[in-house]
């Protein structure tokens, strides 16, 4: 989120940020937003369910204008009702290069294959689990010694230069 917003704010990127929301309102990432003057939103789901929180950010998401949703750390499973409502609308970053291990643990998952690389892509979201349209892929090498860990720590550092460039290539469409 902070890579999109940074981006956001030089003068020739096709996107603006509207809202930052999150399902945890203790989010460190909504402090850091409303301390740059972006709108936020927070609601939990707990407590009233999937189709109430939902229905919640959906309103907020129209009340602020937003056209495109960029899920960042997001790891909450969107109904198929939601996801239609923006279909098209909606893009994730996931740590792998998918079709590659979608879901969870794709670090581990990639090392214990013995891939030479492993990586991020940006994917359109759909009702399908990390299955979407990919917008966008960065690779880096898996090297002699990794843990899941480390290699996180490479993925992201190409998670924040390709996502805001993808939002920006799909925001100026």
């Amino acid at each position: 989120m902070m890579a999109l917003v940074d981006a956001a704010r030089q003068p020739d990127c096709p996107y603006t940020i509207a809202l930052v929301a999150s399902d945890k309102p203790d989010a460190p990432g909504l402090g850091w937003a409303r301390d740059r003057g972006l709108a936020s939103w927070a609601l939990s789901p707990k407590g009233i369910g999937k189709p109430a929180y939902e229905a919640a950010l959906d309103t907020a998401l129209i009340e602020a204008g937003v056209e495109i949703i960029a899920l960042a750390g997001y790891m909450r499973l969107l109904s198929d009702d939601f996801v239609a409502r923006w279909r098209g609308r909606i893009i994730n970053i996931h740590p792998s290069l998918l079709p590659k291990y979608k879901g969870l643990d794709t670090h581990a998952r990639a090392i214990e294959a013995g891939d030479p690389v492993a990586g991020c892509s940006v994917h359109l979201v759909t009702e399908e689990l990390d299955g979407g349209t990919v917008l966008g892929q960065a690779s880096v090498p898996i090297r002699a010694g990794d843990t899941p860990h480390t290699l996180a720590d490479r993925v992201l550092a190409e998670e924040h230069r390709l996502y805001p460039r993808v939002l920006a290539d799909f925001a100026a469409r």
